[in-house]
């Protein structure tokens, strides 16, 4: 093995989250962050070459393989490094993105009085991410996988003395179980037919998921075996690859909070806003789309699956669009924006537009990440507000963040005119919706339909969540810090900027400050992808360029320019978007008290509650598990084992005892009583006895 920018680039942050975390007391708090810190920086720096080589130059794929993992009788493991267009994607974005945080985290921290933690956690959050899109296998992915799973564990509880952000870790950690059962019975059921877990050939004549060019050689892969195997159980059989395809997305439910694993992803927000912007922009929710897109071929092979990955995709982005419209918490709602353009990226998947889902994904870092670091930015300026009911005229006090989050808000809409162009999000997001009226696989229609339902939502809270935080009059108590409605960042640090958190603005803008310059550059850097990066990548993602740029990596969907759809298909993403900000600012800007006359209808609170998932999982999980065990326990442990086992023998001993200690007075005349009865009744006995045998 020969040294190389690849490897450096994945496992320099495990080694400066290595240091950070356990050399802490000997190199103090600067050097760890400036560790940690620096060494995703020279990974960023290393990744965009490789990236660009893929786009601009001729990136050739390739494998370095470090060592070997596991070597057992018919099952091999190479912990490796897998470069091609997929992973060059999935580079730029963590490394960009968790760069950034890092940096910001630097003035978001600056009060926390464990910087070094909280950064070896970041750098190991990173390494996990990059282990997995990196990988050449499944147990590498695998790894992967469960790492950016134990990592924002320990992010999303880094404030450990909440109870809140302790329940918020566990039920993250506990949800993804689910899924992972999921994909872990995937895994295994791959290996079981196909009798290998290597994605690409690294040599001649070695197994492998998919086809690849060794030394000249097309090596075949063996996924199209899959093609008429069963797996049978008793009577009834189930295709191998349905099945395999089903299970490993159950496992990218879990990950990426898709319909009925996704209860996890807004607890998140318990930890510090950057964790949030990491997670959500870049990593975790990140790879089960990664995943899938990866597995591009074998979803291609399976109509079924294919279909129920549209139908939960499609599911998921309207639900979590009309959820984020009755939320309160700033957090909150960019949490569920997530949840909903994860929706768009899964069913852009299923109906067979892996590079449209991949350019989203692409697209989505930027702006996500810029909403994120702006909500902490506001979070930050109004001594840790999180509530949007208490803010309001934000804007003056706060410009830049105004303009930042202005920005990020017209990318994650989608804003923007067919034919001449707009954001960020617009590229990526039409081309979804297009896609999915243009296929004709299972459930497309429907996931079209939810598509443009769910724009026209996200437009609406998007606008919402900015009038209410920028626009009218300060609507919280200027002699509080409200930290009570906050749900995470209330233990951030405290002002020391020297502005009077008490002194409320005669002009009615609010008692705020603008963040350090050292969280605002990630703002301008981020923005500026939020602005150009779909204008700049659309021709290599699905324009014209997109069959070099792809490399054969993803299977493409043909035909998506605008001339192969009607004209009202086009124009529907634009006309609801612009719907959805007309009828924000007729309720936040003019006609104020209609929300809330609404927050009390029966509607809102359903919405608020999040369908009552929660409440239902908790009947049926939580207090079901509880009776189940109370049963099991209490019925089943003391009353029928303990109570037949030891306890029955035990109190049975007990009554006898105590029977018969009755007769243990300690008086002679009670003994010799009892010596003559005894007498009597043998004496008895022997003349009966000896009549009877005399007859």
């Amino acid at each position: 093995m020969q040294f190389s920018p690849e490897i450096l680039i994945v496992l320099g942050p495990l080694f400066a989250a290595a240091i950070a975390g356990l050399l802490q007391r000997y190199i103090g708090d600067r050097v760890a962050m400036a560790l940690t810190t620096g060494s995703i920086g020279i990974s960023l720096l290393l990744s965009w070459p490789i990236f660009a080589s893929f786009v601009w130059g001729e990136g050739h794929e390739r494998v370095i393989e470090l060592f070997r993992f596991i070597d057992v009788v018919g099952f091999t493991s190479t912990w490796s490094i897998r470069i091609d267009t997929m992973s060059a994607i999935m580079l730029v974005v963590v490394n960009t993105v968790s760069f950034l945080v890092h940096l910001y985290s630097w003035g978001y921290m600056a009060e926390d009085p464990h910087k070094a933690r909280f950064f070896s956690y970041l750098s190991f959050f990173t390494f996990a991410m990059l282990a997995l899109v990196t990988a050449n296998d499944f147990l590498q992915l695998f790894f992967g996988w469960e790492g950016v799973g134990v990592a924002s564990y320990l992010l999303i509880g880094f404030w450990y003395q909440k109870r809140t952000a302790n329940d918020a870790a566990i039920k993250a950690f506990i949800t993804n179980r689910v899924g992972d059962f999921g994909f872990a019975l995937g895994v295994m059921a791959i290996f079981y037919f196909l009798g290998t877990i290597q994605f690409f050939p690294t040599e001649v004549g070695q197994s492998a998921l998919f086809a690849g060019a060794v030394d000249g050689v097309n090596v075949p892969g063996l996924l199209h075996e899959l093609e008429g195997k069963r797996l049978i159980i008793g009577t009834t059989y189930f295709d191998a690859i349905e099945l395999c395809a089903i299970l490993l997305f159950i496992g990218a439910m879990g990950k990426s909070a898709q319909f009925f694993l996704h209860v996890w992803l807004p607890d998140a927000m318990e930890g510090p806003t950057p964790v949030s912007a990491l997670i959500h922009a870049a990593t975790m929710v990140t790879a089960g789309v990664f995943m899938v897109c990866r597995l591009g071929e074998l979803y291609h092979m399976a109509p079924l699956a294919s279909g129920f990955v549209t139908i939960i995709g499609a599911t998921t982005a309207l639900f979590a669009a009309t959820v984020g419209l009755a939320q309160n918490d700033i957090k909150r709602v960019v949490a569920y924006s997530t949840c909903s353009q994860l929706g768009y990226m899964f069913f852009a998947a299923g109906v067979g537009a892996y590079n449209a889902a991949m350019f989203h994904l692409f697209t989505h870092a930027f702006f996500k990440a810029l909403l994120f670091l702006g909500a902490g930015s506001v979070i930050h300026g109004l001594h840790h507000e999180q509530d949007m009911r208490y803010m309001g005229g934000v804007r003056k006090p706060m410009m830049i963040t105004w303009a930042m989050m202005t920005i990020g808000t017209l990318a994650l809409i989608g804003f923007g005119i067919p034919g001449l162009g707009g954001f960020a999000g617009f590229y990526s997001k039409d081309a979804i919706i297009e896609a999915a009226y243009g296929s004709h696989g299972i459930g497309a229609q429907f996931a079209f339909w939810c598509g443009v339902s769910a724009a026209l939502l996200t437009s609406f809270y998007s606008w919402r969540l900015a009038f209410m935080t920028f626009e009218g009059k300060y609507r919280g108590n200027p002699n509080a810090h409200h930290d009570d409605h906050g749900h995470g960042d209330a233990h951030a640090h405290d002002d020391h900027h020297g502005h009077d958190a008490h002194a409320k603005p005669a002009d009615g803008s609010a008692p705020a400050h603008e963040s350090p310059w050292v969280m605002l550059i990630p703002l301008f850097v981020l923005a500026a992808g939020a602005i150009a990066a779909g204008a700049v990548f659309a021709p290599y993602f699905l324009g014209e360029h997109a069959e070099d740029f792809w490399h054969h990596v993803v299977p493409l969907a043909h035909g998506e320019g605008h001339h192969d759809f009607p004209a009202w298909v086009i124009w529907a993403p634009l006309t609801v978007t612009v719907t959805g900000f007309i009828f924000a600012v007729i309720f936040y800007l003019w006609q104020t008290g209609v929300p809330k006359a609404m927050a009390k209808g029966p509607v809102w609170a359903f919405l608020y509650n999040k369908w009552y998932f929660d409440e239902l999982y908790d009947f049926i999980f939580v207090k079901g598990a509880r009776a189940l065990g109370d049963l099991f326990w209490k019925v089943g442990d003391k009353r029928l084992i303990d109570g037949l086992g030891p306890d029955g023998v035990a109190a049975s001993s007990n009554f006898f005892s105590r029977h018969l200690r009755r007769l243990q007075t300690g008086f002679v005349y009670h003994y010799s009583f009892i010596m003559l009865i005894a007498a009597v009744a043998f004496g008895a006995y022997a003349i009966l006895a000896g009549i009877g045998g005399g007859r």
